[in-house]
């Protein structure tokens, strides 16, 4: 039995394209069966599309309206916080920022296997 609890102080951002930042929670918390992260998404940016194969994903925006483009055509879910959007295996999948505003949002996914996406072109906002 453990446990591990992780402050946001004590998390390292790493900046990643587009002006989103990164942290990942998975090795500051000792996690081996799944990862965990939380990202914040500056106004009107976006990640890359995709789809992954070996994860599911699970999104909780904890401050801001995070936009979900999900599915092929891709549909468009807008989640506030304390929501949870929930990508299962092989969904296209694209999450942007459509506000004014930054979005903290805390991204979960299991099993640990990843590296096996198929990156996709954008889908267009709706």
């Amino acid at each position: 039995m453990g446990f591990d609890v992780v402050k946001t102080a004590d998390l390292e951002w790493e900046e990643r394209e587009d002006g989103r930042k990164m942290a990942v929670l998975s090795d500051r918390a000792n996690m081996t069966n799944s990862r965990a992260r939380f990202w914040r998404y500056p106004a009107h940016s976006k990640g890359r599309r995709h789809l992954d194969p070996d994860q599911e994903e699970v999104f909780v925006p904890i401050q801001g309206t995070l936009t979900m483009m999900l599915g092929e055509p891709p549909a468009r879910f807008d989640i506030g916080p304390g929501e949870v959007g929930i990508v299962h295996l092989g969904t296209p999948m694209q999450l942007f920022n459509d506000t004014d505003d930054d979005v903290l949002f805390f991204a979960y996914g299991a099993p640990t296997d990843h590296g096996n996406a198929e990156f996709l072109d954008d889908a267009e906002l709706v």
